[in-house]
């Protein structure tokens, strides 16, 4: 009798795995719920399922943060729902695990997709005198207030919600994991600032910024020693306070 239940057991349990991996596409997901870090006070969506929401959802989400070079970057991405299937059967994912050519692929028929998508960014003076989490959060608000389109919520990667403003959000910690469409902005973010970083390598060849993105790879570090740091270089991190 044992062995049939754990039988039954084993060949019921793939059923449970069957579950959509993305929280949009989850009949469980609830926004507000313990997938969620944090639901804005006062909120109308606390509770509400993401297919009850009226109107449209923005990612947000942001790269950049540890660099020692240049702006943290963010994109804000509204898609519809025709593009959901398109964008999975396109297997896309966290930014950070796809190759270059891959994410520039995947970033364009995004934002072939998008309802609306637009990209902020703090420069690294503002992150110097506001620090990167501040600076973070700006890129975000920024992004989300140069859409056209105005989203009925955003879905923000993190646990720290955007100050100032005055859209509904949900934080969601690895949202670039759990959310097609905070993982869609990642990947916009991506391409859009390693692209920015290719062009500036070329102002500053010092820094095989071509190769590190602005990363502090050995090659940066020891750059950064030999030369001191670049007017685009981020003072307030440790690494580019070097004397020469």
């Amino acid at each position: 009798m044992v062995s049939t239940e754990q039988t039954a057991a084993g060949i019921c349990s793939p059923a449970l795995s069957q579950e959509p991996t993305w929280l949009e596409l989850s009949s469980t997901f609830r926004l507000g719920s313990a997938l969620t870090q944090r639901v804005v006070p006062g909120s109308a969506v606390e509770g509400s399922s993401l297919s009850t929401i009226p109107g449209l959802v923005a990612g947000i989400d942001e790269v950049g943060r540890g660099a020692l070079f240049g702006p943290v970057v963010a994109a804000a991405v509204i898609l519809p729902a025709c593009a959901l299937p398109k964008l999975m059967a396109a297997e896309i994912k966290d930014s950070k695990k796809l190759s270059s050519s891959r994410r520039t692929q995947l970033s364009q028929q995004i934002c072939d997709l998008a309802t609306d998508w637009n990209i902020g960014f703090a420069s690294s003076a503002e992150i110097d005198q506001i620090n990167i989490l501040q600076a973070t959060l700006l890129a975000m608000r920024r992004a989300v207030l140069k859409l056209k389109v105005q989203p009925q919520l955003c879905l923000v990667d993190g646990n720290q919600p955007i100050k100032d403003l005055l859209i509904p959000q949900e934080t969601i910690v690895k949202g670039d994991e759990r959310s097609l469409t905070i993982a869609a902005a990642s990947i916009v973010a991506k391409v859009w600032r390693d692209e920015l970083v290719m062009r500036l390598a070329l102002k500053y060849p010092l820094y095989n910024l071509k190769d590190n993105k602005g990363y502090g790879s050995q090659k940066h570090l020891v750059a950064l020693q030999k030369y001191g740091p670049s007017r685009l270089h981020r003072k307030s991190f440790r690494p580019c306070q070097v004397q020469c």
